[in-house]
């Protein structure tokens, strides 16, 4: 027989193992925190929202950096030279304005002469050869308007081609000094306009100027030449003539 007191040390025994085994196994496992993890989560994802703004302020900073180097682009077209020759096509005729031109100077000479109120003194020969270089002024006056004005329409094609040019450049405008520059090249093109107007209208003022000018100092004229052939002795004198023989 098993004696019973035996049996009761050994079974101690095998208690006092279990025990120990189980205390050695206990100390090993992994102890899960569920609020450290949750703080963990926290703080990595305040990490990644940091990165991720850092991230958007370069884009940005690099987007603002492409529109300041688009405002500082120039514009690709330009209408300046064709806008030059069309005015300097407008000045030469200006300046080939035949006899009396644009001159103060000329003009007070030519009043106090040519269109110059008739004297008595005046010979019959010098008054025609007033009325003849007035006549000849007006028609040069008249001349120089025509041309001006056909170079000024002769300018409508150059017009037309640049500010067709000009908004389609404005349009596609890539930054603010594109833009303004576009602007002022149509503000020019528009300048260009009014000088050509300006031109034509002091052409046509001139002619016309010239033309009443001549017609007043032709009445002037008309008066004194009257007068002499109303004056004894000095208009028609009646005289016998011989028809046949």
């Amino acid at each position: 027989m098993t004696d019973p007191r035996r049996l009761a040390r050994r079974a101690a025994a095998a208690v006092a193992i279990w025990a120990a085994s189980v205390s050695i196994s206990s100390a090993q496992l992994v102890v899960f925190d569920p609020n450290n993890y949750a703080q963990n989560v926290l703080t990595a994802a305040r990490e990644l929202q940091q990165i991720n703004n850092q991230i958007i302020s370069l884009q940005n900073q690099a987007q603002m950096l492409i529109n300041q180097a688009k405002n500082l682009a120039s514009l690709p077209y330009s209408s300046l030279a064709q806008l030059q020759q069309s005015i300097q096509r407008t000045q030469q005729l200006l300046k080939e304005a035949q006899r009396l031109a644009y001159d103060v100077q000329q003009i007070d000479k030519a009043f106090a002469t040519t269109y110059a109120p008739v004297t008595s003194s005046q010979s019959s020969q010098a008054l025609m050869n007033n009325a003849q270089a007035r006549w000849q002024t007006s028609v040069a006056a008249l001349q120089d308007a025509l041309k001006v004005q056909a170079g000024v329409v002769g300018n409508l094609d150059t017009v037309k081609t640049q500010s067709s040019a000009l908004i389609a450049a404005s349009q596609g405008a890539s930054g603010a000094l594109q833009v303004t520059q576009a602007g002022n090249q149509i503000l020019a093109l528009q300048a260009q306009q009014l000088a050509d107007l300006t031109a034509s209208v002091a052409a046509q003022g001139r002619a016309v100027m010239l033309d009443a000018a001549q017609r007043a100092a032709a009445q002037d004229q008309g008066r004194e030449q009257l007068k002499r052939f109303l004056t004894p002795g000095q208009g028609y004198q009646p005289s016998n003539i011989q028809m046949f023989h």
